[in-house]
């Protein structure tokens, strides 16, 4: 997807106007609307204040990676992410088989509720 029908999908995920997301970003209404048609291509430091108020990070609006586009749109995964990333080497692996333990646990009731 391309980064203004990314743009314009977030902000309409949101509710925003374009005149709301252009007061968020600090731009105008029109270049708002160019930027959707992709009429014009916001510049990096314009993008990432576009992702900011969008709430997501700036390799998922102007990336093409559709594999990773959920993980890249949640902006508070990322945080919490690099957060244990930079725990000590023990709590993180506690964590993280934590974590292995709930997925295989709702794996496992997805599995049985189709049956």
């Amino acid at each position: 997807m391309d980064i203004g029908k990314k743009i314009m999908l977030l902000r309409k995920e949101k509710n925003w106007s374009q005149n709301d997301m252009a007061q968020k970003v600090g731009v105008s209404r029109e270049i708002i609307s160019k930027y959707e048609k992709e009429d014009v291509i916001p510049s990096v430091e314009v993008a990432r204040k576009i992702a900011e108020a969008l709430g997501v990070s700036l390799d998922y609006l102007v990336g093409s990676n559709v594999n990773n586009d959920q993980i890249l749109k949640d902006n508070n995964m990322i945080r919490r992410l690099m957060e244990i990333n930079e725990l000590p080497e023990p709590d993180k692996n506690h964590i993280l088989y934590t974590i292995d333990g709930l997925l295989q646990n709702v794996k496992t009731k997805q599995a049985f509720a189709t049956r």
